[in-house]
């Protein structure tokens, strides 16, 4: 992995992504969190209903813009994960690192969360 993408995976939080419209096909960008924990990257957000999470169920495929301490346009694929047991571990950790650890059963039951596969040589 290149050195400067590779910083910025452990360094930035905000990024872009750009999924496929589940109802439109057309391309949707926008802006988001992720967490980079042990070199794993995730996505998620408040609870509620998030429509780049229902494309992303619809079509795995998703480009990683980074934008901050490098620029680069990564293809990847994400991993809804729904199985409360690997969803705990992952969004204790996330609602802890974001100071929200006393909604994590919130979190736990509303938040969707995606593990991402990025596609580089």
């Amino acid at each position: 992995m290149d050195e400067k993408i590779a910083r910025a995976l452990a360094t930035d939080r905000t990024i872009d992504i750009t999924t496929v419209g589940r109802k439109s096909g057309q391309p949707r960008r926008i802006e988001i969190w992720f967490h980079n924990l042990d070199g794993k990257i995730y996505i998620t957000g408040t609870p509620g209903t998030r429509d780049w999470y229902a494309n992303m169920v619809a079509n795995h495929d998703i480009t990683f813009h980074l934008k901050n301490t490098t620029k680069a346009d990564i293809p990847a694929t994400v991993e809804p994960i729904t199985e409360p047991g690997q969803r705990r571990p992952i969004l204790e950790r996330i609602t802890r690192n974001v100071g929200r650890s006393e909604d994590i059963e919130k979190w736990m039951t509303d938040s969707p969360l995606v593990q991402v596969h990025l596609h580089q040589d």
